[in-house]
């Protein structure tokens, strides 16, 4: 695949397929190009002379010097027209057709064809089921909708064609300009990450943007999103968020949707903004595109309307911002400037009366405290106030200081105007105050991307040979699950575990017991029974003498459990003294889009009612490691708590490590579960595993 700039910046331009023909595609195409495309359009129909009075080709290798291609012939030719464009030197090609992996089997095998197609001739090969691609700097419009995009900042990509037609309506009503547009359809060649490396590079580009239902290659995302938002930031909208929405993105794009907590933590780790909403998605991407970054989070209200701005106020309670902490100096100049009875502390009421020049100096006192990163003007309409001319006064004082500034000019009609004008000097403006925070949440947001340190993950020294023998386990079974038997696993990858030993009679169930110093617990060790307890499969506290019954007894409630049940022997284990630690969980689930997902949490018996966990994708720094023991809500629990020692965080942060190394050394590992891993004042015990085994990946 080669670089995408003549994908956006083509001189000459083949439409096969073109025709004059009412309804369609190959028409609407033709017709978007000939209205606002300032280079050449060559058609290419064998069964026209000419198409909208240019002379028509019969084959698209009759026509030299193609920069890109777009494709609208039936789906059972367009192998043939790509291969015709590998053999002609043309690099770029747009599938509009449908009828591909979206359409069953047979339009699988074609999909299969444009790969393998475009992987001989090294193509760039957007679609196929596109609605096509736009760059404004050319006026190219390369695609079927029915509007042209204004020129401007934002480049965006949509694995949705319909998204893509109903945005650029709205944001032709809001003036909102893009630099290219990208309709990805089924991403048979070029995915999201293609396009995020492209626009990265591109100086042109302010802001990237997308709608998107799932990834083709998490890791790859990831790396290359980190490099990205650097300079340019990233705002995506992830669909598929519940379970049958994912379920309705896998029917509607063709690819597999994985587990939304699996996004939120690729697009953490990735740095890039998940916005909840279209709204949300632009007014993130204008904020961006049109404000400098905050140097503190702090923000400053000023208003002329004490409930809205205590509203405000609330919003910002609401966000990772603060409301700002006036100096003495700065509520001295605000007593003075403003007449009795206005607020001179955050956030500031100038009163109902107040008009521009009232504004203008409350925000020229405000805008000087060191403590403000950012400033929300909001304003109700009132005889006095004139929203042009404030606007203008804002405009100049956003110049002057260079802070970030939204603003809420309350109203209809009145409001039009003045709203243009501050959107051109890239100053957003909102009715809902909620909408102003939620972007400069934003802009706060992306200031601290920028600033994150993502660092490499630890490699440990493990015996990866005895950990391949014992997941090979799975090759001699009728299932691939593990459990108890599967403990010397942690011991391949240093993580401790107490001393335990599995047999297989209660007499040497016995002698284990009595080798061990303490108490002792046993449980049954079956591929068929996931919850040990919930069978009564687990005696926990025992003496050497109570061994021997209690072997007998859960060997029996397994058995009474299922009739088929595979007992595989009785694990005698040390005891471990939760009442001096905290249980917790290391888990592994692997994601169809993103790989071996790490969460950690709090665990035991009621690990699912629980659900205090954090999630990465591996593999998980250091770094990252400690900061998932930050983000529970019982993380307090950590540094002690009712009189109990604090418990060793490090032990923790390095066995979230090593099992994050295990899960990428070991593709085969489908899900693990630590539970409990319990973290205790000097180190961590894992007192129980189990895990499902992929033998294909072995």
């Amino acid at each position: 695949m080669g670089e995408l700039s003549d994908l956006f910046s083509p001189d000459r331009v083949a439409v096969v397929g073109a025709t004059e023909r009412p309804g369609a595609v190959g028409a609407a195409v033709m017709r978007n190009l000939l209205d606002s495309f300032e280079r050449e359009v060559v058609p290419v129909n064998p069964n026209a002379e000419s198409v909208f009075g240019i002379e028509a080709h019969d084959r698209i290798s009759d026509v030299t010097g193609v920069d890109l291609a777009i494709v609208t012939v039936p789906p059972d030719v367009v192998g043939d027209v790509i291969e015709e464009c590998g053999t002609g030197g043309i690099d770029n090609v747009v599938v509009i057709t449908a009828g591909f992996s979206e359409a069953g089997r047979e339009g699988a095998e074609r999909e299969r064809r444009l790969v393998e197609l475009a992987t001989e001739y090294d193509l760039n090969l957007v679609g196929p089921n596109s609605l096509g691609v736009m760059s404004t700097p050319l006026g190219l419009n390369a695609t079927f909708g029915p509007d042209d995009a204004l020129p401007g900042g934002l480049s965006f990509m949509s694995q949705s064609g319909a998204f893509i037609t109903a945005v650029i309506d709205w944001a032709n009503d809001q003036r909102i300009g893009f630099k290219d547009v990208v309709s990805l359809g089924n991403e048979a060649v070029l995915d999201e990450t293609d396009f995020l490396r492209e626009w990265g590079d591109d100086p042109e580009t302010d802001v990237i943007i997308g709608y998107l239902e799932g990834i083709t290659s998490g890791q790859a995302f990831i790396e290359t999103a980190r490099a990205v938002v650097r300079e340019t930031p990233i705002v995506l909208v992830k669909s598929g968020r519940t379970e049958a929405g994912a379920q309705a993105a896998s029917s509607h794009t063709g690819t597999l949707a994985g587990s939304d907590r699996a996004y939120e933590a690729g697009f953490e780790q990735a740095g890039v903004i998940r916005a909840e909403s279209v709204e949300g998605l632009f007014d993130s991407a204008q904020i961006l595109s049109g404000q400098p970054l905050p140097e503190t989070e702090n923000v400053a209200v000023v208003t002329n309307a004490g409930g809205p701005g205590v509203m405000t106020t609330d919003s910002v309670g609401d966000s990772s911002l603060s409301m700002a902490s006036f100096g003495d100096d700065t509520e001295n100049r605000l007593r003075e400037a403003m007449p009795d009875g206005a607020n001179v502390n955050n956030p500031v009421d100038i009163l109902g009366d107040g008009d521009d020049e009232r504004f203008e100096e409350a925000l020229q006192i405000v805008m000087d405290d060191d403590d403000v990163g950012a400033v929300i003007v909001l304003t109700a309409p009132t005889a006095v106030l004139e929203y042009d001319r404030l606007a203008e006064v804002i405009i100049a004082e956003q110049r002057r200081h260079e802070l970030p500034v939204a603003t809420c000019l309350m109203g209809g009609t009145r409001v039009r105007a003045p709203r243009e004008r501050l959107n051109e000097e890239g100053i957003p403006c909102y009715f809902d105050p909620d909408r102003a925070v939620d972007s400069l949440d934003s802009l706060a947001e992306y200031a601290r991307i920028r600033e994150t340190q993502w660092d490499d993950p630890t490699t440990f020294d493990v015996d990866t040979t005895r950990a391949a023998e014992i997941l090979s386990q799975v090759e001699r079974r009728e299932h691939n699950r593990l459990g108890l038997e599967a403990m010397e696993l942690l011991d391949a990858y240093g993580i401790p575990r107490p001393e335990s030993e599995i047999v297989t009679s209660a007499d040497a169930a016995r002698r284990v017991a009595e080798r061990i110093d303490g108490p002792v617990a046993v449980k049954i060790v079956s591929p068929d029974i996931v919850h040990k307890t919930d069978v009564g499969g687990v005696r926990v506290g025992l003496d050497p003498e109570e061994v021997h019954d209690a072997y007998e007894e859960i060997v029996t409630r397994a058995r009474n459990y299922q009739d088929d049940v595979t007992v595989l022997g009785v694990q005698v284990q040390a005891m471990v003294d939760v009442e001096e630690g905290v249980e917790t969980i290391v888990g592994v689930n692997r994601d169809p889009q993103f790989g071996p997902v790490v969460v950690f949490g709090l665990g035991g018996i009621f690990v699912e009612l629980l659900a205090d966990t954090a999630v990465r994708v591996a593999p998980v720094s250091e770094r990252e490691a400690r900061t998932m023991t930050q983000e529970l809500r019982a993380a307090p629990m950590f540094s002690g708590a009712r009189g109990r020692e604090a418990v060793d965080v490090d032990r923790i942060v390095t066995t979230i490590q090593r099992i994050s190394q295990l899960v990428t050394d070991f593709p085969a590992i489908v899900e693990l579960d630590i539970n409990p891993l319990v973290a205790l004042p000097d180190g961590v015990q894992a007192v129980d595993i189990r895990l499902t085994v992929d033998p294909d990946e072995l």
